[in-house]
């Protein structure tokens, strides 16, 4: 028997050298969604770009990095 089983979304970005794991707040929400709804807790986001998917440990991971506070 064949069993389809969604993957699990993880969402993470870096707050100075603090790596911040964020929950999916609705999986039915767009990646964009997820990093606006998230803005409202964490300012530093409203910059930021979304990379990803990367799909390991059965999971599907979007990092958001933003430029805010380096130089170069």
């Amino acid at each position: 028997m064949l069993h389809i089983k969604s993957l699990e979304r993880r969402f993470s970005f870096m707050d100075k050298t603090l790596l911040v794991n964020l929950a999916d707040p609705m999986p039915s929400y767009s990646p964009e969604e997820v990093l606006n709804f998230y803005t409202l807790t964490y300012p530093s986001l409203v910059t930021a770009k979304i990379q990803g998917p990367e799909i390991k440990d059965d999971a599907v991971h979007y990092k958001f990095v933003t430029t805010i506070g380096t130089k170069g």
